[in-house]
């Protein structure tokens, strides 16, 4: 588990991670989420829901250290622009930020800001949700080509799927599942469908995924799932 909290957070020792960590993804999306949640459900019993959702996209910034935003960022440049695909590589390894990038990883953060507004909170939920994510970024690793000749992402490869990551994998689904029933479930779905989406893009633009595209990935699976539970939630209210 170690490896998988140093290579997703800013959390604990800093370690070269091995395909071993991708079993324990989930469980640590499991974690981020129920602190960030944690965050949520205490910020509502003090401010109003506009200020607690800032207060939890915030939090969930730091707990990733950014990097999922990052990667988002350097994804939009990367893989939206009209561009050979030598050159994609080389914008997302740059560390300016192109209008691509400022656009998609604002409107993200926008987005996540209001369906947090829009929603009560339910921190088991936000737990179900990054969870999810971050299995999805384990099946890309698994089930997607590496881009690149050598990155930080290429420790993953040659990870088989086995019994432990089945078992992780459905964490976020069933704590989903649990915090609101099948509206948590649909959320659920929508996170793997928007991870899956970044995956296929990438695999059509790049020949497959970087480390970047992982956080984009699990990025744009939270945010889709938010918007879908924050449409669901408040249909049934």
């Amino acid at each position: 588990m170690r490896e998988a909290l140093a290579f997703l957070t800013p959390l604990g020792r800093a370690t070269t991670p091995t395909p071993r960590a991708l079993a324990w993804f989930a469980p640590v999306g499991l974690l981020v989420g129920g602190l960030t949640g944690a965050v949520w459900w205490a910020a509502g019993e003090v401010w109003e829901p506009g200020v607690a959702a800032a207060l939890v996209v915030i939090a969930d910034l730091t707990l990733t250290g950014l990097l999922h935003l990052d990667g988002l960022a350097d994804s939009a440049d990367g893989l939206l622009p009209p561009l050979p695909l030598e050159r994609r590589l080389e914008v997302m390894r740059e560390p300016t930020l192109g209008a691509f990038g400022v656009g998609v990883s604002g409107g993200a953060l926008l987005l996540r800001w209001s369906t947090l507004a829009a929603l009560s909170p339910e921190p088991v939920l936000l737990a179900g949700l990054w969870a999810t994510s971050r299995a999805a970024m384990a099946v890309v690793v698994i089930s997607v080509p590496y881009a690149r000749p050598a990155g930080i992402a290429s420790a993953f490869l040659g990870a088989r799927v086995g019994p432990w990551l089945i078992v992780a994998s459905l964490l976020g689904p069933a704590a989903a599942t649990l915090a609101t029933g099948g509206a948590g479930l649909a959320a659920a779905g929508a996170v793997a469908g928007g991870a899956a989406g970044v995956a296929a893009l990438a695999r059509h633009r790049l020949g497959g995924f970087t480390g970047d595209v992982l956080g984009a990935a699990a990025f744009t699976g939270e945010t889709a799932g938010l918007l879908v539970a924050a449409a669901l939630l408040e249909a049934s209210a």
